[in-house]
């Protein structure tokens, strides 16, 4: 007996519907990269393991898909090193690529490999798939399509601001409100070590303070006290858990915290300027808020920080992210070229549309009329007038086979044909068709002319 088929977890298949309402999110975001001047490029879906590797802490390179060498992958491994069963050195033996993780360490390697080819500031969006070796839930896929834009060569602090906008501007278009735009910066979580004491430990102090909003207080202290982060140093840090009030106020708290950090305090100025700028230029659907807690784990960011959060009561992580790096070229030995960029989350985006019933009714309309087979010459009659309305371009069909009446109008129902056109012996003798509104039960005939002017 054959094994019934089954897909990886963590990966789906897509029925058109699905992949036509995936396609007008992805189409909305292209149009508004294009808009603010981004131009696409692709990558490999693998990479060489080195260019992976390293980039994104222990934790991003645990979920980092490694691909197995072909061949006899196992002839570099001596015995010694076999017995050992040490899997991170016997994996840099078996596997020299990997799936990508993301779309911003190959974009930095793009960069590099074709520097003479560019002209900086460089901006450039991407939408291609991306794996992690994650644990599969809700929102949370092993194979997703990421979005990504990215502008590297310029330092400048309005390229922020642009991608608040450009944040606001897709989701005002896919008529998603409540959108949070979360902010903060990684000079100023520099800074906050700094003071408490903790420099030596940034990285864990940022990825166990990035969990708060998943773990508690609790959880956060537990994990810091783990990587070795002293009790007093947690107890310093501690106002930052509860860390209320506007942006301004936050502002203010901040220059109290970081007075003695100049790392800290630039953090703060970027931020400040970011904030007032965006001011004068107000967002139409999105809001942006400080959160120092914010720290996205990944060791590139060095400036601002960006996560957007999904409206209020619908439970999603993040829908976005992203921020700026100002030596992540310098990993492949490009030095001082700095670049900041952002990526929606095309699949949470998905999935909270749905939940609020945002997707437009005509997102999944794709033909609009289907021609009944009733025999080999009405066929040819009907098919050169499908022929006549594609180049008019509107989706028509003819039913592949001479079946009953009642199969091939049920077949138009379950696909939610609008209409059925009709040509037998006495449309074809007066060259009119009967069409079918298949939502109001009507008939009524026409010619060609007035059939294309009805669809359109």
């Amino acid at each position: 007996m054959a094994q019934k088929p089954s897909i990886p977890k963590g990966t789906r298949d897509f029925s058109p519907i699905e992949v036509a309402k995936r396609s007008y999110i992805m189409n909305t975001i292209k149009e508004q990269f294009q808009l603010f001047g981004f131009h696409p490029i692709e990558t490999p879906s693998f990479e060489n393991s080195d260019t992976l590797m390293g980039k994104y802490g222990e934790e991003g390179d645990r979920l980092i898909f490694k691909i197995l060498n072909s061949g006899d992958y196992l002839n570099k491994v001596d015995d010694v090193l076999y017995g050992s069963k040490d899997s991170s050195k016997i994996t840099s033996k078996i596997s020299e690529k990997a799936l990508r993780y993301d779309l911003t360490v190959p974009f930095a390697r793009y960069v590099v490999q074709h520097q003479n080819d560019i002209d900086f500031p460089f901006k450039r969006y991407q939408i291609q798939p991306v794996w992690r070796a994650d644990r599969p839930q809700k929102g949370r896929f092993r194979e997703f399509y990421q979005c990504d834009a990215d502008v590297v060569g310029s330092k400048s602090l309005w390229q922020e601001v642009d991608f608040i906008q450009l944040y606001d501007k897709v989701f005002s278009k896919l008529g998603l409100e409540g959108v949070t735009i979360k902010m903060n910066n990684r000079k100023i979580l520099s800074g906050i070590a700094e003071v408490i004491g903790a420099s030596d430990k940034l990285i864990d102090f940022t990825v166990a303070l990035d969990k708060l909003d998943k773990v508690g207080e609790e959880g956060v202290k537990k994990e810091m006290l783990a990587k070795g982060i002293s009790e007093s140093a947690i107890e310093k840090v501690k106002p930052l858990f509860n860390f209320t009030g506007d942006t301004s106020e936050k502002i203010n708290k901040l220059k109290e915290l970081l007075v003695s950090s100049e790392e800290g305090m630039k953090g703060v100025e970027e931020l400040e300027f970011i904030i007032n700028t965006i001011a004068e230029i107000p967002l139409d659907k999105t809001s942006l808020d400080l959160d120092v807690t914010l720290a996205r784990g990944l060791n590139y960011y060095t400036g601002a920080i960006f996560e957007v959060a999904a409206p209020e009561g619908v439970k999603m992580g993040s829908i976005g992210g992203g921020g700026r790096y100002d030596d992540l070229t310098g990993i492949f030995g490009l030095k001082d070229v700095s670049g900041v960029g952002i990526s929606f989350g095309l699949d949470r985006i998905y999935l909270v549309l749905e939940e609020l019933n945002l997707f437009p009714d005509t997102v999944a309309q794709s033909t609009k009329a289907l021609f009944i087979n009733f025999g080999k010459e009405e066929a040819l009659y009907s098919l050169k007038s499908v022929h006549q309305l594609r180049r008019s371009n509107i989706v028509a069909e003819l039913y592949p086979d001479s079946a009953k009446m009642n199969k091939q109008m049920k077949y138009a129902n379950k696909r939610e044909i609008p209409f059925v056109i009709l040509a037998g012996a006495s449309e074809m003798e007066n060259d009119n068709f009967t069409v079918k509104n298949m939502q109001t039960g009507t008939q009524e005939t026409m010619n060609l002319e007035e059939l294309e002017l009805l669809l359109k």
